[in-house]
């Protein structure tokens, strides 16, 4: 990130569709020094966004090689050149609420729908006040927390006459996906995937009992014979670790090409974060389409790098810890199972438990900071940030080291 006065900081918010499978990402952005979203800096917000996004980070490691990354703008950014420069079939302009139709915004969505960019439009309650750009438009975003249950199907019919996609945002939880989904709704935006339903249990596959009891063997004092019996249980399971490893182990002078060997050249702790990350594999699921798999990633890895970069102690034990947290936090609701019937099966340690049960001590601070950033509540992770001993640029910068590492994991499998 530029070393400038006024910093610009991204977070992501992810897009996923019927099936909730990650099909994009919206760029969230923030500036210095209050980090809240006010009218006034939102141009300036927006073009940093852009640029920041474009020069600093980069466009695919923010958002992945095949995810769209949807940018909210206003009219001025709309109508500067400044778009353009922006790569046009992994983009969608989102146009902000209450943006004024006259003939040069007209024609402007036109030509840009011409080279090639996908256009979204928010709170477009009445219809008729945005018909004459609706040739260009091909998202529309409801606002579920802005319609009521009972006027909800109404709005879906409304725009249901038009060719268009309609995508319901701010899903708080499964039961209002279940709703939308059933109006036809095509994607969704909110954190829902990443809330327990009714919690009853599934029954885990083979894949899984052996992922379980890989992860057990390596938090106990097995020894490497042993975890190497368990892989060979499942041939599947050797073969996806065998292709991860060798795919974000590049730094390592030669290729893994056995079991054994990628035991004895990584080690235990290597292994144990392999068996956390493969455990969420086991579904049928992409990876890569996997919203709960990337968010437990980015998880992990975010809070070992803040912790390998000085927050809390620092140190090595603990940044191993910070990681496992992170990957773990979302396993009840993989498993369907209360998360305390989860760990009273793992034997973890006290304070990663009191962390994924309470959000209690410097991991639990740390995890609940983290939830904060993934819903770009930059006010909120301040006084968080403090008691982690770290900052807003240490954050924003282990979130772009994370995205990248999580999309090159997530695209290994």
């Amino acid at each position: 990130m530029s070393d400038t006065t006024e910093r610009i900081f991204l977070g992501r918010q992810p897009v996923l569709d019927q099936n909730s499978h990650i099909v994009g990402f919206e760029i969230l952005f923030r500036t210095e020094p209050s980090l809240e979203p006010t009218p006034g800096d939102e141009t300036r917000a927006s073009a940093g966004a852009i640029m920041n996004t474009l020069s600093d980070f980069g466009l695919k490691e923010v958002v992945g090689e095949r995810h769209k990354a949807f940018f909210k703008v206003n009219a001025e950014i709309l109508m500067s050149d400044m778009i353009e420069l922006l790569p046009h079939e992994q983009v969608v302009i989102n146009l902000n609420d209450g943006i004024l139709i006259d003939s040069a915004m007209v024609n402007r969505c036109e030509a840009l729908k011409k080279i090639g960019f996908s256009l979204a439009l928010s709170g477009a309650a009445c219809k008729s006040v945005y018909e004459p750009i609706f040739e260009s438009i091909d998202i529309v975003k409801i606002d579920l927390q802005a319609n009521h249950p009972n006027t909800l199907k109404a709005s879906v019919a409304e725009f249901r006459t038009l060719p268009i996609k309609l995508l319901a945002e701010k899903v708080e939880n499964i039961y209002q996906f279940d709703q939308a989904k059933a109006l036809g709704i095509d994607m969704f935006q909110g954190y829902y995937f990443a809330q327990p339903s009714v919690i009853s249990g599934k029954k885990i596959d083979s894949a899984g009992i052996t992922v379980m009891k890989l992860m057990n063997q390596m938090l106990g004092d097995v020894d490497l014979a042993e975890i190497e019996q368990t892989f060979r249980q499942s041939p599947s399971l050797s073969y996806n670790l065998l292709r991860l490893v060798n795919s974000v182990s590049s730094g390592m002078r030669e290729k893994i090409t056995s079991v054994r060997h990628a035991i004895v050249l990584l080690g235990r702790a290597q292994l144990k974060r392999w068996a956390q990350v493969l455990l969420f594999t086991q579904d049928g699921t992409v990876a890569h389409q996997n919203p709960l798999l990337n968010t437990a990633v980015m998880r992990g890895r975010f809070m070992e790098v803040l912790v390998e970069r000085g927050a809390l102690d620092g140190s090595k034990q603990l940044a191993d810890l910070a990681f496992m947290t992170g990957m773990l936090s979302l396993i009840d609701v993989l498993m369907l199972k209360p998360m305390k019937e989860i760990l009273e099966q793992l034997g973890l340690a006290n304070r990663v438990c009191k962390a994924l049960l309470s959000r209690e001590g410097d991991l639990g601070k740390l995890l609940a900071m983290t939830e904060l950033l993934e819903r770009g509540d930059f006010v909120a992770i301040a006084p968080l940030a403090e008691h982690c001993q770290t900052d807003m640029l240490q954050i924003m910068n282990a979130e772009q080291d994370a995205t990248v590492w999580t999309n090159k994991l997530t695209k290994a499998f």
